[in-house]
């Protein structure tokens, strides 16, 4: 559970994990001119027309509506509804996306089954939940 015999703490493995992620998803999506939370923002769109998924990556709300108006100003996204929606070109981008982030999620979760994933995924979440406020829940 410790460090020992040259093995690093989670933290040092979480940190190594999410810098190799977002260099991984730079080079993938770099090609398209979108970084990974404006993949994440076009996926959060074209779910339910918010940005609030965002929240964990960007927690001010003007950080988000910049993200947002960046999209706009791109052509990808319009306001429509009170929320937003992806245009006919931010649809075609994201479809585009889609293929090269699918290859990037196969890159990483390579020999590891959908069980060891679950596993991990789940542990992560309740080590979240145990350090956030209130941490006595785990949420589902």
């Amino acid at each position: 559970m410790y460090m020992h015999g040259g093995n690093k703490f989670i933290g040092w493995w979480l940190k190594e994990v999410d810098r190799l992620l977002e260099q991984a998803f730079a080079d993938a999506l770099g090609g398209e001119g979108v970084d990974r939370r404006q993949w994440q923002l076009l996926n959060a769109i074209a779910a339910d027309g918010a940005a609030d998924a965002l929240t964990p990556f960007l927690p001010d709300p003007a950080d988000r509506g910049r993200a947002v108006a960046e999209l706009v100003d791109r052509g990808w996204v319009e306001p429509r509804d009170g929320g937003y929606a992806l245009t006919a070109a931010g649809v075609a981008l994201r479809e585009r996306l889609s293929v090269l982030v699918g290859a990037q999620r196969r890159r990483v979760t390579e020999g590891i089954s959908a069980e060891e994933y679950a596993t991990t995924v789940d542990v992560l979440r309740r080590m979240a939940a145990n350090l956030a406020p209130g941490g006595d829940r785990v949420p589902a």
